[in-house]
């Protein structure tokens, strides 16, 4: 690999920085470049005041790379926090970090690695890339199951993948902080990120607000049978399974539906949470180029979702996946992602119908 480049999306963390770290043992001349989304302007070179930064500098100059700072603000703004805030206002739970890969870290990313004359790009990413019989390439889980990153990955394009290297997906976490901690990487001891990068407090009201300039309006809660039995502050604080912060003399009624057109928040029992066909659009194939008549899959509904065995077709341009049981709590905005062997096969936003 001496002779081909690859930028690697240097964030700062463990993950990142050892996939530097085996790319150049790999023998791939490495390129380290941190991207600049959301925060203020940061300089290309010198001291700043984001921590970040300072350790993918500092990870940069153990290895031995260079390391460029890039902006994708207005890419980050107008793919990730345009859609999140209309998602919310649309009374959807949004999924920011799959819309990021595709259109930031990937499709902006590779615009830029193309510039600095790099052949792929490299993610620290707990996930596999294979080229399979068909001739697509597709995303396959990783060896550790509690860190797979593959449901986020949905949306990457057959392009983005061919130019796309991970190698963590070969390890588990712990592996890879022992190999940190072993070759003396500066960030070996730093703690994995657990906040959405632009809302690092978890108040997205309030990011909305400074965003919009409109403060979230108040409403009824309804039951499925149309009943008034409380009031709610804002459709944006609530998703689909929530029963925190309802405040209903009935403590065991959950929120099973936002109307937004109406500004209501619809609750029902636990029981009626459950459902076994759900329906996603804007479909990306990845193992596949198309989905023929029914076919046995295994699927999540969310990040953390364990994931169920399940049947599923297209019909109108629209996935559909039926569940073998009941799943709970399928929320709109969020992604179907469906897999099959082991590998991605599609995957879309869930929709309501």
């Amino acid at each position: 690999m001496k002779n081909k480049t690859v930028v690697v999306g240097l964030s700062g963390g463990v993950d990142s920085s050892v996939t530097a770290y085996l790319l150049k043992k790999q023998g791939y001349n490495v390129i380290g470049v941190t991207m600049q989304v959301w925060q203020k302007d940061i300089p290309e070179s010198g001291k700043t005041g984001i921590a970040e930064v300072e350790d993918a500098r500092k990870v940069a100059a153990y290895l031995g790379i260079p390391h460029y700072v890039l902006n994708f603000n207005e890419e980050f703004h107008k793919n990730v926090i345009e859609y999140f805030v209309k998602t919310y206002n649309d009374g959807k739970t949004p999924n920011p970090c799959v819309v990021c890969n595709r259109y930031v870290k990937w499709q902006a990313l590779r615009e830029k690695a193309g510039n600095l004359g790099a052949d792929y790009i490299a993610t620290g990413h707990y996930a596999k890339i294979e080229k399979l019989e068909n001739g697509r390439y597709a995303i396959k889980n990783s060896k550790t199951a509690k860190k797979d990153q593959t449901y986020a990955l949905h949306l990457l394009t057959q392009e983005q993948l061919e130019h796309t290297i991970m190698p963590l997906g070969s390890y588990e976490k712990d592996e890879v902080r022992k190999i940190a901690e072993r070759v003396g990487i500066p960030v070996a001891h730093k703690k994995d990120s657990q906040d959405m990068c632009f809302i690092p407090d978890g108040k997205y009201a309030n990011f909305i607000y400074k965003e919009t300039g409109k403060r979230a309006i108040p409403g009824d809660i309804v039951t499925m049978d149309g009943e008034v039995v409380g009031k709610h502050k804002g459709i944006i604080f609530y998703t689909v399974g929530q029963r925190k912060g309802l405040k209903l003399q009935n403590k065991n009624m959950y929120v099973c539906e936002i109307n937004a057109n109406k500004n209501q928040i619809l609750v029902c029992d636990n029981e009626s949470l459950f459902k076994k066909i759900v329906v996603a659009h804007n479909v990306n194939m990845m193992a596949k180029e198309s989905i023929s008549g029914k076919q046995r899959a295994f699927a999540k509904i969310r990040y953390n979702h364990e994931g169920a065995d399940c049947t599923v077709w297209m019909e109108d341009e629209k996935l559909y996946c039926e569940f073998d049981k009941p799943q709970r709590a399928v929320t709109p905005g969020q992604s179907l992602v469906v897999y099959q062997d082991g590998y991605v096969l599609c995957g879309g936003e869930i929709i309501s119908e």
